[in-house]
């Protein structure tokens, strides 16, 4: 097509004096009309080549890098977005296991220091019952030792106060018989 174009574009100037112009204005003078047409496919031509061949196919591709870049953009953002979604997920589950494992935590320390309480509670209550068994033991060794004092004491008075009475010594055996059978009545109700 370039071809043919030039061919016209050349006959056409060596057939009519196209080059010269002369006075007034070319524009509308008809002999110039050819000339003027051919300049003008010529420019425009040339001018849609360029632009078809140089500039569009470069905006072309600016327009489709930066479709292509936002559509990358917004699949990344997408992608990101799940991630940190599924690491939300992740996150909660973590604090939640982490909640039933501290839970467990304490209801297992708190079984085992009810525990711990309970052996010893058990322990001083066999201490105390050990001590409580021991004291009860004292206390009766204490009764019937203070009863022999007191049966001793009971005689050792009943004789003298019978001496200082009668004037005379008492038999020992029957003040000890008859402080027995006192004894035995009086205080076998306190044993």
């Amino acid at each position: 097509m370039r071809l043919f174009l030039l061919i016209i574009g050349i006959y056409t100037t060596s057939e009519i004096n196209l080059l010269a112009a002369e006075a007034g204005m070319p524009q509308l003078d008809p002999t110039y009309w050819a000339s003027q047409t051919f300049w003008l496919i010529l420019i425009f031509t040339t001018l849609y080549l360029t632009l078809s061949n140089l500039f569009i196919p470069k905006i072309k591709d600016n327009i489709d890098s930066r479709e292509n870049k936002i559509k990358d953009d917004l699949d990344e953002a997408q992608k990101l977005k799940n991630l940190a979604e599924q690491k939300l997920r992740e996150y909660e589950l973590s604090i939640e296991n982490a909640k039933k494992e501290v839970q467990k935590i304490i209801f297992e320390s708190k079984n085992k220091l009810n525990l711990e309480i309970q052996n010893k509670k058990r322990e001083f209550e066999k201490e105390i019952e050990i001590e409580i068994a021991n004291a009860e033991e004292e206390i009766v060794n204490l009764k019937q030792d203070s009863l022999k004092d007191i049966s001793i004491i009971s005689e050792e008075m009943a004789s003298k106060v019978i001496e200082q009475i009668s004037g005379e010594p008492m038999n020992q055996s029957s003040v000890k018989a008859a402080i027995l059978e006192t004894t035995k009545n009086n205080l076998g109700k306190y044993l």
